[in-house]
């Protein structure tokens, strides 16, 4: 298996000599024309132009969100509604299958992606979130209730990575960062709409079935703005569709950066390689290195410990004499702040600087967690490093860790392989993410609190290492430099 691993890197390095040949031959008779075109790049796009169809793009991120925090406080609700009041095992089918869900909807979403082109599989994205609400908001039966919570999951699963896709090319270069920031506030909106939402339904009999019933508004947006949104010219491109690519630019960037964004995106897209890329190809091909950087940093991101910090923070703060609704608005404000510090941060620290600080920053978070479950440390102090390292942990995570993934694969993914290279990254994080979730709390009681949050703050630091010695900056290239960088000649 390893000597196959490093075949595959070899052949990543090895660009045959005549493709090789021609990608130079194209860039030396466009360079006269890229010279020409210097001028125009001095001044950047106007960002007005890009930033609706940005922020149309991230409704399905606040969807997302909402969607995985709308069951949290209505759960015992539910269940007892449902006729399945004290069953743990209903219960827990109630979130695991929107996972499963969404682990279906992420394995399709690059076929999707570039089967249709990125505005409809927003709005595919968008329907069965539709129907899936209105069966949970309309059923009598836990039965019921599944079925709608696993429709919401196959468009939870095929939205965040069309959407990572559609903002990495749509934006400009100089923009791409902080647009790409906007993924993660509406993500954290979305979680804390969903817990403001559900704030009544102790005292208002049948308010969950309010709550399944407003995700419906934004899914409907979605469907009706995309149709007034530009299609993403890259995928224009790779389907031949050069004439309607030019159009979709000079929407998103202005008249006068038509010709040179064109000439960009011809340096290495080719049409006739659109939808050659196998899953065996993604694996074991050229493209094997950039596919092994982005999944590992989803496998890092949640092997960090995130999801079991927001599984174990209602305890900790219950402890520390916290009100649930409190709590939750302290790790939300935390994840907010988070990720608006990195949205202001993206495009001039670089995505690489705030990755390595943001794993850092989750480690020693950590060791906090570590230094609290202490036997040597007070009950008071232990309350204060658990509560500190808890919110500190949350806002570290949105620095960096949260936010720049979903951003940088599409980045340093070629236009040929991008939705299905991020489909299969996406599949990645919703298994862990599902492990994590099913052994966090087995796992707790059988190694102890130090012992589990030792192992978390060590592959923190882990992550520190692989982003050091793998992942490039991307800050400020247009994704065709990006792409050459990656691919070493001879």
């Amino acid at each position: 298996m390893l000597s196959r691993h490093v075949d595959a890197f070899s052949t990543y390095k090895r660009m045959p000599s005549r493709d090789h040949s021609t990608v130079v031959d194209d860039v030396e008779e466009n360079s006269g024309l890229l010279q020409n075109s210097m001028d125009v790049e001095t001044t950047n796009p106007s960002w007005l132009l890009s930033f609706p169809h940005v922020v149309v793009a991230t409704i399905i991120s606040l969807l997302f969100g909402y969607h995985l925090g709308v069951v949290n406080e209505p759960l015992e609700v539910i269940s007892r509604d449902l006729g399945s009041s004290g069953d743990t095992l209903a219960e827990g089918l109630v979130v695991s299958t929107c996972l499963g869900g969404a682990f279906i909807g992420s394995l399709f979403s690059g076929w999707v992606a570039d089967g249709v082109g990125r505005r409809r599989a927003f709005q595919l994205c968008a329907l069965p979130m539709i129907i899936g609400a209105a069966t949970s908001a309309t059923t009598e039966t836990l039965a019921g209730m599944l079925i709608g919570r696993f429709l919401v999951g196959t468009g939870m699963g095929l939205g965040p990575p069309v959407a990572s896709l559609y903002v990495a090319e749509v934006s400009p270069a100089f923009l791409r960062g902080t647009y790409g920031s906007f993924i993660q506030i509406a993500t954290c909106l979305g979680l804390m709409g969903a817990l403001f939402i559900g704030i009544p339904v102790k005292e208002i009999a049948g308010w969950w079935r309010v709550c399944f019933w407003v995700s419906t508004i934004p899914a409907g947006l979605l469907v009706f703005a995309m149709i007034f949104c530009a299609e993403s010219p890259h995928w224009l491109y790779k389907k031949g569709r050069s004439a309607e690519a030019e159009a979709e630019f000079e929407r998103l960037l202005g008249g006068s950066h038509v010709k040179y964004a064109m000439l960009e995106l011809s340096k290495l897209d080719r049409g006739d390689e659109a939808d050659t890329v196998s899953l065996t190809e993604l694996l074991y091909g050229r493209h094997f290195k950039v596919v092994y950087i982005g999944s590992t940093l989803f496998a890092l991101q949640q092997l960090s410990g995130i999801n079991a910090v927001f599984y174990f923070s209602s305890s900790v703060f219950k402890s520390a004499g916290v009100p649930s609704d409190v709590a939750n608005a302290l790790i939300g404000v935390a994840n907010l702040s988070g990720s608006i510090i990195a949205m202001l941060l993206m495009d001039k620290l670089g995505r690489k600087l705030l990755l390595l600080w943001s794993f850092f920053g989750m480690a020693m978070s950590m060791v906090l967690q570590v230094a609290a479950a202490n036997t040597l440390v007070s009950s008071s102090g232990s309350l204060y490093l658990s509560v500190g390292g808890m919110l500190m942990f949350v806002l570290t995570f949105a620095l960096g860790a949260g936010p720049v993934p979903g951003l940088l694969l599409p980045e340093i993914f070629p236009n040929q392989i991008r939705a299905k290279a991020m489909a299969f990254c996406m599949s990645v994080h919703w298994v862990i993410n599902f492990f994590v979730g099913l052994l966090f709390l087995r796992l707790l009681e059988q190694l102890g609190p130090q012992i589990l949050y030792s192992i978390f703050a060590s592959v923190c630091m882990m992550a520190v290492v692989f982003v050091k010695k793998n992942v490039m900056e991307t800050k400020g290239k247009s994704l065709q430099e990006i792409e050459i960088a990656l691919l070493p000649q001879e």
